[in-house]
């Protein structure tokens, strides 16, 4: 459960780096090596005791003694001594989007600004304006980055938060008291990012079940206990809470406590114009709350108000009532009907694995085939790949290919999308590729006009298969930047363009609304998990969840084909 914490950690060491202009290469080994944490399955306080943390990919033996330094003292005497020559306000400044290590510094030299308060009123207030490097527009962007950072305070991302949820859940079913156990709220709905976590039980003794939880080794501090509901702030500082419930109305709280409130209401009015009324503790005739006529699961529930089955990931009050009272929900994508990872990187550009690891690890992931799309040569600081280096890299799957017939790697390059929306490689390359994503880097502050037009010149270029992250977000960090998704989405239509749900944490790009858009207009997706290591590949789960909140069926999805069906489709493309 400190997976996070030191990941966090690794990341502060990279900003101080940065901003004191150290060697990038070893700023970006600390960036990754919190990445590689961030993704794994595993504790990372389990990994340090069986004295494992260099077979971690990126964990080489400098940052594996200060993750133990750390773990064992809970202080690191590197990141102290970093601190010392850098004041902490720069660092606080540092967060908001907008402002790299270089501005902070320059604002905090220049005006002596040492808070977000402050600096919120010197961009009011024009003070930053005549700086080198800023300018009116910087200081929009400034405001912007302070409201974004305020919106996403105390929220954590879905990732994160299923790691610590499932963690708990699992630790509450090893009691022998435990009968049932699950969250819910908005994590089990699938949200991008979570506030709370809520937790639900059934149990022969309660007590027993509160102590464990309120003792439980990733509790920072216990807020209360009681015999049916305990709060905690965990580790990471999320709260969770606990509820005992009675086993007879274990799907009605289930459901209640997933929400959403919208949905919620809706289910209410249905259930009064049935002569019903619904709670968390059932389902019951008007003015007759003594009995449940429902409640042991959400599927009863459901089927006592004449509706199918919702899925969590539905629950917004988008139509979802309306359709399962026809029957109509339709049978989401699941996990298991994935085939392949659309968007990996290898050792060719900035990932950590070998084309031969990635595979060893896809098939181990039970999947079919993988596509590898490193960078393209004009990303340099993402070790963009030079024209050359994609030849041997074409070379060497084809050679990968010819000794594996059960398996399939799909040679691939991420392009990226230039000013005038032409491509990073000439057509005389991409033709040898089997699949090629289109992204963009750079020039995130462009107008929607202009960022609208390049997706789409791009998209005429015959040899593009799929738009990779199409809005550019950065859950808490950067904004989406000004794209007309409604014209991409038609463009993608005419083209026969592909568009990525990129299952990155912080990205979860694709918005949910526009994958159920794109599903009506007959638009094709993939997923990508954007797995810069082996661990990563995890990430793919994300991205179905998303699939799920868009409405998206096994046939919507471009993972979900064989090799054969996903090449004939590209053929046509």
């Amino acid at each position: 459960m400190k997976n996070k914490e030191v990941a966090q950690l690794l990341y502060e060491i990279a900003e101080l780096l940065s901003l004191s202009e150290e060697n990038p290469f070893r700023i970006r080994a600390y960036e990754r090596a919190a990445q590689v944490i961030e993704a794994l399955p595993q504790l990372i306080e389990e990994i340090t005791k069986k004295d494992e943390l260099r077979k971690i990919p990126g964990i080489g033996e400098g940052i594996a003694e200060k993750i133990k330094e750390y773990l064992s003292t809970g202080r690191l005497k590197y990141i102290e001594d970093l601190k010392k020559k850098i004041p902490e306000s720069v660092l606080e400044i540092m967060s908001i989007s907008g402002m790299g290590p270089k501005k902070a510094k320059i604002v905090y030299d220049k005006l002596q600004i040492t808070s977000i308060p402050e600096l919120e009123k010197a961009v009011k207030e024009h003070q930053l304006a005549s700086l080198p490097g800023f300018g009116e527009k910087t200081e929009e962007n400034i405001l912007k980055g302070i409201e974004l950072k305020r919106q996403s305070s105390g929220r954590v991302l879905l990732f994160t938060a299923l790691i610590t949820a499932k963690t708990v859940v699992e630790s509450l079913s090893k009691l022998p008291q435990v009968k049932q156990v699950a969250y819910a709220g908005s994590l089990r709905r699938g949200k991008e990012t979570i506030r709370d976590i809520d937790i639900l039980c059934t149990a022969t003794k309660s007590k027993p079940v509160m102590d464990t939880f309120i003792n439980l080794p990733w509790v920072r501090e216990k807020l209360a206990q009681g015999e049916t509901k305990s709060s905690v702030i965990l580790e990471g500082g999320t709260q969770c809470d606990l509820r005992v419930v009675e086993p007879q109305c274990f799907g009605a709280a289930l459901l209640y406590f997933t929400g959403s409130k919208e949905h919620n209401i809706a289910l209410r009015t249905l259930a009064n114009k049935k002569g019903y009324t619904i709670n968390e503790y059932g389902l019951f005739k008007l003015k007759e709350e003594d009995k449940p006529l429902a409640g042991l699961t959400e599927n009863d529930v459901y089927e006592k108000l004449g509706l199918q089955f919702i899925p969590p990931e539905l629950r917004e009050n988008r139509g979802e009532i309306e359709i399962a009272a026809k029957g109509k929900i339709p049978l989401l994508v699941e996990e298991k009907d994935i085939r392949g990872d659309l968007h990996v990187h290898s050792k060719y550009s900035d990932g950590n694995a070998t084309i031969e690891q990635i595979a060893e690890q896809a098939k181990r992931k039970g999947w079919e085939w993988i596509t590898i799309c490193d960078h393209s040569q004009s990303l340099k600081v993402a070790g963009g790949v030079p024209v050359k280096e994609v030849y041997r890299k074409v070379e060497e799957i084809k050679r990968h290919n010819t000794k594996n017939k059960n398996f399939r790697i799909l040679a691939s390059m991420e392009v990226d999308i230039h000013n005038d929306g032409s491509l990073d490689y000439e057509d005389e390359l991409l033709k040898e590729l089997d699949f090629v994503i289109a992204a963009i880097h750079t020039g995130f502050k462009q107008s929607e006009e202009k960022i609208t037009e390049r997706i789409s010149l791009a998209m005429e270029n015959k040899y593009v298969n799929m738009i990779a992250h199409p809005t550019g977000r950065l859950l808490g960090k950067r904004e989406p930047y000004a794209v007309n998704m409604e014209k991409i989405l038609e463009k993608a239509k005419k083209t026969h363009t592909a568009i990525e749900i990129n299952a990155f944490p912080e990205r979860l790009d694709l918005y949910d609304i526009y994958c159920k858009q794109a599903k009506e207009m007959g638009i094709m997706l993939g997923i990508g998990t954007d797995a810069h290591t082996l661990e990563q590949f995890d990430y793919l789960g994300l991205g179905v969840t998303v699939a799920r909140r868009g409405w998206l069926e096994k046939k919507n999805l471009l993972n979900t084909l064989k090799v054969d069906e996903l090449l004939e489709l590209i053929r046509k493309r």
